[in-house]
């Protein structure tokens, strides 16, 4: 068989899994996002602006959003947080999604904890689904002094770790108390620009990897401990290893 014919039979053979997965999509022909987002003690959060900023982009984009409030989440591991109400909420919100938008104040340097405690309470497999793999991220931070990337630096770790499709593009607003009005709305500049960059990228790349999710994130390892039959000659993992064989 010629090297050509061999691909063309192994990308049959994905593609055939990837249509016989069940989908988690909840509407064609739009890209669904769920923004979460971390912010302080103050009423006037910057954070929840800058994610409430992106949502209106989103919707306008033909997107439905759902933003997720954390100030309600218990510690991970204390007694019962699976159970919570606001664990339960986070976590239905991650497996409704197909993209996510990540952001976070930075302090002393990193994100906050309650950016991070959210993404503590989302586990990697959940009941036999994944509520991160496969998803797009966008990352964002806002920062009180001078521009910095400490934060979604920290934010792309985590979404890798966490099995997601970050995009290239991010947003980082300095002194983000001079970017808003006292409605709460982002005053023109190229940090709302950029933004606007942001939420057009993760669009696009949800879009696009739409039809490809299922087969991006499908692994031998995972295939050969959940015993699925393994096409010899159209899958590219059995394949490689025949050879060293």
């Amino acid at each position: 068989m010629s090297a050509n014919s061999r691909v063309r039979r192994i990308a049959a053979g994905a593609a055939a899994r990837s249509a016989a997965a069940k989908p988690r999509r909840a509407k064609k022909g739009s890209a669904v996002v769920v923004s979460r987002w971390s912010r302080s003690l103050r009423e006037r959060s910057y954070s929840r602006l800058c994610v409430e900023e992106a949502a209106r982009l989103l919707q306008r984009m033909g997107c439905e959003t759902r933003i997720f409030d954390p100030s309600d989440l218990p510690l991970p591991g204390s007694p019962g947080d699976d159970d919570h109400p606001a664990v339960r909420e986070l976590r239905e919100h991650a497996l409704w999604s197909e993209g996510m938008v990540w952001c976070s104040p930075e302090r002393h340097g990193q994100v906050s904890g309650l950016m991070k405690l959210q993404i503590d309470h989302l586990p990697l497999s959940l009941g036999g689904m994944r509520p991160t793999q496969g998803r797009t991220l966008a990352v964002m931070q806002v920062s009180g002094g001078s521009q910095s990337f400490n934060a979604v630096n920290t934010l792309r770790l985590l979404g890798r770790w966490m099995r997601m499709i970050t995009i290239p593009n991010q947003s980082s607003v300095a002194k983000a108390f001079q970017e808003f009005d006292e409605a709460g709305r982002m005053k023109p500049s190229a940090y709302y620009e950029r933004i606007v960059d942001v939420m057009e990228e993760l669009v696009r790349f949800t879009v696009l990897t739409r039809p490809h999710a299922t087969q991006l994130v499908d692994r031998y390892s995972e295939r050969k401990a959940a015993g699925s039959p393994v096409e010899a000659a159209a899958d590219l993992s059995a394949i490689a290893i025949a050879r060293q064989a």
